[in-house]
């Protein structure tokens, strides 16, 4: 039988109003009899149930992270940050993965897990502002990414435009002189790629180099099997490149499996930039050069701006732009 309430003030010889202060961490508790309750759930290894917790407290303990897809490295990573972070503070963490499916994130937004989370840490990929405001509810919300957030709620996000414009302009300093990009096509839509794609663009102008959209080499779909035939199509047409601009570190990593097919050497014949620094990106043959994002801060800019919000702050919507850096590895070294 499951331990309650009433067995750990019984062993503990106090009433059940002083267990509950104790699991509330209500401050007013003498210190004696704080640690002759935290004995008695230890010994009996009483776990407070959450909806007890909730309408003790007003609060379920919980938030969410709703990221498009745990399967990609980066996203991965930005969950474990995030689950240390709420971690820190006492808070469980709720993984969502939509999938990048539009029902899913609207999914999201419309409370599936109303009831069981405090707060919500979210990275949409298609939803606009306008749906975003409508769908989003009461619950405390922060964003993350590069669709542009509705005037109320707090969003964080990297420069993609002034990164992808540093990734361009180091490979153009280096001599290189036809500088590819490998991203999503442009019908498509995606945001992300549309700043990344902008911010390369801005640096062929600044140095006056070739910008040709026979160098803009489409993909459809994430990954680095996608990568892999997107190039070796490019290859086989007769696109002449000798750097690449990649959409993430996946994308490279499948670029650089199908230069390697195609008898091209890197970075002595095509230098790869990647982005995002996942782990991996040390491991590949050269390791890659790619885009750092500060990570662990963008985490916790979200998280204080959930705290912030979870703690009743009904204040203007703050917008956050956190740093990255450029890690020159093997694969733009000559």
């Amino acid at each position: 039988m499951s331990v309650t309430l009433q067995d750990v003030a019984a062993l503990a010889g106090v009433s059940m109003k002083t267990v509950s202060n104790v699991v509330r961490d209500y401050r007013h508790v003498k210190a004696s009899t704080r640690t002759k309750v935290q004995q008695a759930i230890d010994d009996l290894g009483y776990v407070p149930h959450s909806g007890a917790r909730r309408l003790a407290t007003g609060r379920t303990g919980m938030v969410a992270f709703a990221l498009p897809a745990i399967e990609v490295p980066y996203f991965a990573e930005m969950a474990a940050l995030m689950s240390t972070e709420v971690d820190g503070f006492d808070y469980r963490l709720l993984i969502e993965q939509t999938a990048s499916g539009i029902d899913e994130e609207r999914a999201v937004l419309r409370g599936r897990e109303q009831g069981l989370i405090d707060g919500l840490i979210f990275q949409p990929t298609l939803l606009a502002a306008p749906d975003i405001e409508k769908l989003r509810g009461t619950t405390p919300l922060v964003l993350l990414g590069e669709i542009p957030p509705p005037a109320a709620v707090d969003h964080v996000m990297v420069d993609n435009l002034a990164a992808a414009r540093t990734a361009t302009l180091h490979l153009l300093q280096s001599g290189r002189t036809r500088v590819a990009f490998l991203g999503r096509s442009h019908d498509v839509g995606h945001v992300t790629a549309g700043l990344r794609l902008e911010g390369y663009r801005a640096a062929l102008d600044e140095f006056g180099a070739v910008r040709s959209d026979e160098l803009l080499i489409p993909m459809t779909q994430f990954g680095a099997f996608a990568a892999e035939a997107a190039v070796a199509d490019a290859v086989k047409a007769g696109t002449l490149f000798d750097g690449l601009i990649c959409f993430d570190d996946l994308s490279a990593i499948g670029a650089m499996k199908a230069l390697a097919r195609s008898g091209r050497v890197v970075p002595d014949d095509v230098a790869v930039v990647g982005w995002d620094d996942i782990l991996m990106t040390q491991f590949t043959s050269p390791a890659l050069t790619t885009i750092r994002p500060d990570k662990a801060t963008l985490v916790q800019t979200a998280f204080s701006f959930l705290r912030d919000r979870m703690g009743g702050d009904r204040g203007e919507g703050r917008h956050a732009l956190v740093g990255f850096d450029l890690v020159v590895r093997g694969s733009t070294a000559t």
